[in-house]
């Protein structure tokens, strides 16, 4: 008996042994799993006042009707990054008034060899232009700018990336390219059996020690909607005046989608403080509908009207005597049909459609001040003022519609953010 309890007593120590062994090998790998994890995000608090109750805007969206001012979380993102070596799995959602919604969802591979390729597959930003990268969470100004926010709805995409950087310390350093094949429609289910190409080729220096930092890009893109209907209009002049004329299609075929873009970055260091000049430029074909300009985020709702559009932003950037204070001035400029203009928009000819309020371009002047108060909290008070293209072509329903004079859109925004 005194035997067999011996033998039981070693036995369990043997057993409890394992099991000690095995919580600690568990505890070791939870450790080295925690050391890849990263766990990240910002939340973005915010009061808006607008001059008119009901206003569209860009700026978070219209407003109600018979409300000119409200309090929103305009952003509030928890971002998980798992990064290894040469793999990451990026998971990211936004969570606000409006509900959930889905921002990045990608696994990226970078090649074990030179470590200058990565894959990535999933949704990702598009690789187009410099603003559409540029994170909510460190941008200067509330939003980005009409020209991107009305051809890349959302910033994201679904579909596959190619890219590829110069090695370090060698005469690439600094130069990437990046080539993607999308579905073209945001994060939407796929609507089509068309992809589309996106391209961004940049080179970021800097010079003077570290004083100075410059950079250049130029971006593609080539694609576009199925056709739901035998009918497209595109812009030509008839009678001296520019209008849509309809053509036959075939109902799935292609519409061009396509852009081409510049873009170029300056930052430096003096006196006053550090000081940043950004601009980008972009013009190209857009498909849209009858009533707006906005690419396409499903199946079209009737005919597709191609119009010829450009646009610019322009940032001055300003840090206040090397402080924590920051003043920021944007000159952004859209015009989503550049085919027509003034009193030519809306009307009409006997063989031809006329255009209407999606064809008016917006030029909105914006400036502002932003303070970090600390390390993670950042206040912004910033003012925008929206002056609309004019016509007397166009029905004048209402306040809000009338396009006969610059419509009472300024908006001023107060934001408080805290990044963790």
């Amino acid at each position: 008996m005194k035997k067999a309890s011996i033998i039981a007593f070693v036995a369990g120590l043997g057993l409890l042994s394992v099991f000690s062994l095995q919580a600690a090998s568990d505890d070791d790998k939870a450790t080295n799993k925690s050391q890849y994890l990263k766990v990240s995000g910002y939340v973005q608090m915010q009061y808006q006042v607008a001059d008119t109750a009901g206003i569209a805007s860009v700026a978070g969206g219209n407003f109600a009707a018979r409300v000119d001012n409200r309090f929103a979380i305009r952003r509030g993102r928890l971002k998980l990054a798992y990064t290894q070596d040469l793999t990451a799995a990026v998971l990211q959602v936004d969570m606000t008034e409006k509900g959930l919604a889905l921002k990045d969802a990608y696994i990226s591979l970078t090649d074990p060899w030179l470590r200058v390729a990565s894959f990535t597959g999933g949704v990702f930003d598009r690789p187009f232009g410099y603003e559409i990268s540029y994170s909510s969470g460190k941008r200067e100004t509330p939003e980005r700018s009409r020209l991107y926010q009305t051809l890349f709805p959302g910033e994201r995409d679904l579909g596959v990336r190619l890219s590829v950087k110069g090695q370090n310390e060698s005469n690439l350093e600094g130069l990437r390219m990046d080539l993607g094949l999308i579905n073209g429609n945001g994060i939407n289910v796929e609507t089509d059996r068309y992809k589309d190409v996106v391209t961004r080729l940049s080179l970021s220096r800097q010079a003077f020690n570290g004083a100075m930092d410059w950079g250049l890009g130029v971006s593609g893109y080539l694609g576009g909607p199925a056709h739901t209907n035998s009918l497209a209009y595109t812009m030509q002049e008839r009678d001296g005046i520019p209008v849509f004329v309809s053509e036959t299609v075939e109902v799935g075929s292609r519409a061009t989608r396509r852009y081409v873009g510049v873009d170029a970055q300056l930052a430096f260091k003096w006196k006053p403080g550090r000081s940043q000049l950004r601009f980008e430029w972009l013009e190209g074909q857009q498909p849209g509908l009858a009533n707006s300009s906005s690419s396409l985020t499903g199946l079209a709702g009737g005919p597709l009207y191609i119009r010829p559009f450009s646009g610019f932003y322009l940032y001055y950037i300003q840090q206040v005597l090397n402080t924590p204070l920051q003043f920021v001035w944007r000159w952004d400029v859209y015009d989503p049909n550049s085919a027509v203009g003034g009193n030519a928009i809306g009307r009409s000819v006997s063989s031809g459609a006329k255009t209407g309020q999606a064809d008016v371009g917006y030029a909105t002047l914006g400036w502002g001040l932003n303070y970090q108060l600390t390390d993670r909290v950042k206040l912004m008070a910033y003012y925008d003022w929206v002056t609309n293209e004019t016509t007397a072509s166009l029905p004048q329903a209402s306040t809000l519609t009338d396009l006969s004079k610059d419509r009472q859109d300024n908006l001023f925004t107060l934001r408080m953010q805290y990044a963790f």
